[in-house]
């Protein structure tokens, strides 16, 4: 086979955006995944978005990934979550067609120009002098390249577990991806285990809706790109229903067989997505848990058990499952499931993802003891951008963690590692208000272009978009509005009236005034949005954010500014800190591991303390 540049193993949601992004950066890349029939496939639940994972779709997508794309074009349900707080917990949801999602990835990397694709497994890797310089197959194939990219997801020794059975295999229905594991170990990688479940699949003809809560979609649905991606005209809704003590007590006689409890399963599970039998032990005082019933697609009849997760004997798993209301007469598609895998901790990775002991080799995903279709694509982008600038001999391309939850993900990985399977929540941002889902191209998109990713189209229309924000954040700013013009609406908003004029945007900061309010009541400011094409949902959403959080962006910016000081102060690589005996013996430890770029991310280092960091600020003669 021809030489490529980069080589990419594994086409789930990592593996797709490495390629596509590496494709679109001009790099010859070659594709090498199991199953060309699932690629993208969405192993879990069929949604994208949520809490902290919104914003990253979006933070893709002002990059020039496909993720938020993809789903826009096969979405079936949107929702925005955690309306009822303050913008910078704002997070979108889509539930998508599973069959159509997979589809269309297929489709658009089909036609992104330096894609090729070979179905196969990769066994090893060819490596010359430290660096990659090729990959082998499971056909005998050796295919030579200047970088890889390994996105292998849980099919690295995966295992499946149902009560007291266990298979091979990388997901239900695949096979697992055998030798290369112990390949890297060979290299002096370190290797571990991870555990993740799935739930039960039923039929949806054998519910009883009626005795569920409906979960409708938004009224007015939005959509993750930022891009002209089709508006979503009509919605499928989610159900909720709830488990009971009797549900409990029948998955409790399947403990014995458990292969969580009896010891089989040695990796930790993810925290924040326990199985059900894990939330009935953990929390046994609690009577009840929440299931959402969601829909896999347009046309098909199968749901999914949100909430449901197990790997107790199947038998055990239908029994209490009919025990929930509106499942008395359920009919199962296939039981949930656990899969144990391997995973290589993320402390062995540089910033850019390239692994430190082989040059040109790049981890993504949950290779990197990640759990979640987003943070994996987020992997896969930064890799794929990465290899790409590395083998042209350009520089490299970070995020910080004030620039993207994309930033704090990797920061996270590279500086803390992970013993679980790590994934993204708002908590995890210490600058959240300034990392919104509806200003991720604003922050982006501009750096992306500058290294020959997005567009000119995409900054062409983030350019435009922001014009408009300012160009009516100024007039909402210098336009008077007199007592007889607003008191009316004020009242009506249960606020009260101005005693003399006062500025449209000062009178906005009231929480129980909107702009669409003003657009509606006050002549001058409808008559200017209209004149102007100032009228569009997003354009009066983000110059309402603008003016309303206008000093809480400040100060959180000025922080960033103060803080960034210790991110300048830069730690040479190598350095051996078992030499500054003023160091605690712990931060000499975990600083000599991590091996941190700057002072700031040392800092960030569990067990690395403020006096630890003086004592290297005091070693950099600052």
């Amino acid at each position: 086979m021809q030489k490529y540049d980069i080589i990419v193993v594994g086409a789930g949601h990592a593996g797709c955006e490495a390629a596509a992004a590496a494709a679109n950066m001009g790099s010859k890349v070659l594709l090498i995944t199991m199953n060309m029939l699932n690629m993208a496939q969405m192993s879990c639940n069929p949604s994208m978005g949520g809490i902290a994972k919104g914003q990253i779709v979006r933070e893709i997508d002002a990059l020039g990934g496909y993720s938020a794309i993809v789903t826009d074009h096969t979405m079936i349900q949107f929702r925005m979550l955690n309306r009822s707080k303050g913008p910078a917990m704002w997070s979108p949801r889509a539930q998508n067609d599973r069959v159509l999602f997979s589809v269309e990835w297929r489709n658009r990397l089909e036609r992104t120009r330096n894609v090729d694709f070979w179905q196969d497994s990769v066994v090893d890797i060819e490596v010359k002098q430290g660096k990659i310089s090729g990959v082998k197959t499971g056909l005998g194939l050796v295919i030579k390249c200047k970088a890889v990219i390994l996105a292998n997801g849980t099919f690295l020794n995966g295992l499946i577990h149902i009560g007291e059975k266990h298979f091979s295999g990388g997901r239900m229905g695949d096979g697992a991806s055998l030798g290369l594991t112990k390949r890297l170990i060979d290299f002096g990688f370190e290797a571990s285990r991870m555990k993740t479940g799935t739930p039960v699949r039923v039929d949806g003809r054998s519910l009883d809706f009626k005795k569920m809560e409906e979960q409708p979609g938004d009224d007015i649905p939005g959509k993750f790109s930022y891009m002209n991606t089709p508006a979503l005209k009509k919605q499928r809704s989610c159900w909720l229903t709830y488990t009971s003590p009797e549900v409990h007590d029948i998955l409790r006689t399947g403990f014995d067989k458990s292969p969580m409890f009896s010891g089989r399963i040695m990796g930790k599970g993810p925290r924040y997505c326990p199985s059900i039998e894990d939330k009935i032990d953990r929390f046994a005082t609690k009577e009840r848990h929440q299931l959402f019933i969601e829909p896999e697609g347009w046309d098909t009849v199968e749901y999914y058990v949100n909430g449901f997760s197990s790997s107790l004997p199947e038998d055990v798993q239908f029994k209490a499952l009919r025990k929930v209301k509106g499942f008395e007469k359920a009919r199962f598609f296939r039981p949930g499931y656990a899969i144990e895998y391997d995973y290589f901790p993320p402390l062995q990775l540089n910033f850019t993802l390239e692994t430190r002991l082989i040059e040109n080799l790049y981890f993504a995903g949950q290779i990197n003891g990640t759990t979640g279709y987003e943070e994996a694509a987020a992997q896969g982008l930064m890799a794929g951008i990465n290899a790409n600038l590395k083998i042209r001999g350009e520089s490299e391309f970070i995020l910080k963690r004030s620039d993207a939850y994309i930033g704090v993900l990797i920061d996270d990985l590279i500086t803390k590692g992970t013993e679980e399977p790590y994934r993204m929540f708002t908590s995890r941002a210490e600058y959240r208000i300034l990392l919104r889902q509806d200003n991720a191209d604003q922050r982006l998109t501009k750096l992306s272009f500058d290294i020959g990713l997005a567009s000119r189209e995409r900054l062409e229309t983030v350019t435009e978009k922001y014009r408009k924000v300012n160009d009516f954040t100024s007039f909402l700013g210098g336009l008077s509005l007199q007592p007889a013009k607003i008191n009316d609406l004020l009242a009506r908003k249960n606020t009260n009236g101005i005693a003399q004029k006062q500025k449209a945007a000062a009178i906005l900061l009231r929480p129980q005034l909107f702009l669409k309010d003003m657009m509606e009541e006050v002549e001058e400011v409808g008559n200017f949005a209209r004149e102007n094409g100032f009228n569009d949902e997003e354009i009066v959403e983000e110059t309402e954010l603008k003016i309303k959080y206008e000093s809480y962006i400040v100060k959180e910016q000025e922080l960033v500014d103060k803080l960034a000081t210790l991110e300048n102060y830069a730690l040479s690589a190598g350095f051996d800190y078992s030499k500054l005996i003023s160091l605690s013996h712990e931060a000499r430890e975990k600083l000599n591991k991590v091996q941190p770029r700057t002072i700031g991310q040392a800092s960030r280092i569990s067990g690395v303390s403020p006096a630890d960091i003086s004592v290297l600020i005091v070693y950099l003669g600052r």
